[in-house]
């Protein structure tokens, strides 16, 4: 190798903009991932196979090469641990490892904000071997619930999930440490309330404050964060306790010269943080919603710390914010417009057809679509956020623009499955596992008014004829009953019955009550999963579903 690399841990998407940085700080990329076919690879001036886990044959490379390294770096990973070994190593600017992995063990973490009074939920420690000692009866019925279990040391929501009572306790508690690369999960008490994820830059003694955006978290007893708005929304007032809180959380954690994010709620009792971590958030935020809402690269100010440069963009726009009794003196780097990002979910199945990409990604103000799935693509209803179908982004001016846009761009794809597949209609069937009451939800949650509406309607009209127009067959009445209600994909009844009239024009005759049913539980997906499977067949009420 020649000249300066900054050395890239992660070559996934939620990396380009690293690659991106460098190249306009003037560096080439030296990355290393235990993926050689990421998609990120080939864009890499060297590509080195090295797990991000095994932070010690990372070390003993960048040892090999520190005359040609500048700094080491990392965004929309769970690898900033290993980023402050390898700089604590090779003498590169970053948090201290001491500190990185308070910010990556849910248990220490915790343990820090315990010991500085930052507010946090209460918590314990249950390892994989240990599981059945809380089984026992004078413990597990003293439990107050709901409870939240988390993997100590997994992102993406993988093993997370609400506990809702004894019953769900150790199928959810075994599947997070199963989650747990040390095979431990931290079970803590539930946080009602608004949900937010703050981006934040710690450097020489300041913090600034690069990102504060709602998260809409959804589909319990999981927490599927099905998009996030920047800027928020919320009471100005509450923002700045927030951002104290989260200040005081950093500072407990010893994070000094890096980035720290924050997931934080603003409960009955004020803010309660969810985690710190040492590195740049990952679902879309700091890489792209942050520097379109901001026009602020936030990968490349984190980058030119790491590299021992100056962030004088940073320094020269932000701000300063006039909070008290505050660890840090804080800054802020406002946004000037509004981005939104928002996923697409589907329901249980194979993909068969995906209609209406060009489309969606053609409505004004989307920047960017990312598809995690295409045609033949195996899916289903997500548990955990790297289980979603895919991404859309926008930018506006104002927040109704930017959230009308990304919703309508979502409401626009559709997702066609293969007809008799198992899966599906077992979705379709309302079946669910014991541990997971209720989950996964309908695609429309009608309340039982709405419900009992249409359920009367097919008993009056009990056969959806060959060939007919849902839009028709309904009618205006009911379309106009049911429209303050979208389904997973912001879609409404009637925006529903014209997908399916455009899609499938030619059908068997339905039997309506079916249909109503596969309309509730499946949305678009469910009626044409229905029709598809009953092409050529004779109607039959209640075919196919039990």
């Amino acid at each position: 190798m020649d000249g300066k690399y900054v050395l890239i841990l992660g070559a996934g998407l939620m990396q380009r903009p690293s690659f991106e940085a460098a190249k306009e700080l003037g560096f080439k990329t030296l990355v290393v991932d235990a993926n050689p076919d990421a998609v990120c690879v080939p864009f890499a001036d060297h590509f080195e196979l090295i797990d991000l886990k095994d932070r010690e044959k990372i070390a003993e490379f960048a040892l090999l090469h520190k005359d040609n390294i500048a700094g080491v770096f990392t965004a929309g990973t769970d690898f900033s641990a290993s980023v402050s070994y390898v700089a604590q190593k090779c003498g590169f600017k970053a948090h201290s490892f001491e500190a990185a992995v308070n910010a990556s063990d849910k248990i220490k973490m915790r343990g820090c904000f315990k010991a500085s009074n930052v507010s946090s939920p209460e918590f314990v420690q249950i390892e994989r071997s240990h599981i059945a000692s809380f089984l026992k009866p004078e413990i597990l019925d003293s439990m107050k619930f709901p409870k939240v279990v988390k993997p100590v040391d997994n992102m993406g929501a993988r093993g997370c999930r609400l506990i809702r009572s004894k019953d769900e306790f150790l199928h959810a508690v075994e599947d997070a440490a199963r989650n747990s690369r040390s095979g431990r999960a931290i079970l803590e008490d539930y946080m009602e309330g608004p949900e937010f994820s703050i981006d934040s830059v710690v450097y020489n003694g300041t913090l600034t404050i690069t990102g504060f955006a709602d998260r809409h978290i959804c589909y319990p007893p999981y927490f599927i964060e099905m998009g996030h708005t920047m800027p928020s929304v919320f009471d100005e007032a509450k923002k700045m306790e927030l951002i104290q809180t989260f200040a005081k959380g950093i500072a407990a954690l010893g994070l000094t010269c890096g980035v720290a994010k924050a997931d934080i709620k603003y409960t009955a009792k004020g803010p309660m943080i969810g985690e710190i971590a040492a590195r740049l958030s990952g679902g879309y935020m700091s890489g792209w919603t942050y520097p379109y809402a901001s026009s602020i690269n936030l990968t490349k100010v984190a980058m030119q710390i790491a590299l021992g440069l100056e962030p004088e963009e940073l320094l020269r726009q932000r701000q300063p914010l006039d909070i008290k009794d505050c660890p840090f003196k804080v800054y802020d780097l406002p946004c000037k417009n509004v981005s939104a990002e928002r996923a697409w979910i589907s329901i249980p199945g194979k993909i068969h057809k995906v209609y209406n990409a060009d489309s969606a990604s053609c409505v004004p103000f989307v920047k960017n679509m990312f598809f995690r799935c295409r045609k033949g693509s195996s899916v289903s209803f997500p548990r955990n956020n790297v289980e979603k179908c895919g991404n859309v982004i926008s930018l506006a001016s104002t927040h109704s623009l930017a959230v009308d846009a990304a919703e309508r761009s979502v409401s626009t794809l559709v997702l066609r499955l293969e007809k008799n597949n198992r899966a599906t209609q077992e979705f379709l069937d309302g079946s669910c596992r014991k541990s997971e009451k209720a989950f996964p939800p309908d695609a429309f949650s009608f309340n039982e008014g709405q419900k009992k509406a249409l359920l009367d309607f097919a008993e009056k009209n009990p056969l959806f004829k060959k060939d007919g127009l849902a839009k028709e067959f309904f009618g205006d009445e009911m379309i106009q009953k049911l429209s303050s209600v979208f389904d997973y994909n912001h879609r409404t009844f009637g925006q529903t019955l014209k997908l399916f009239d455009t899609l499938c024009p030619c059908h068997s005759s339905l039997d309506t009550k079916t249909f109503v049913k596969a309309l509730i539980r499946g949305g678009i997906q469910g009626i044409l999963y229905l029709a598809d499977s009953n092409a050529g067949k004779k109607t039959k009420r209640g075919f196919p579903f039990k």
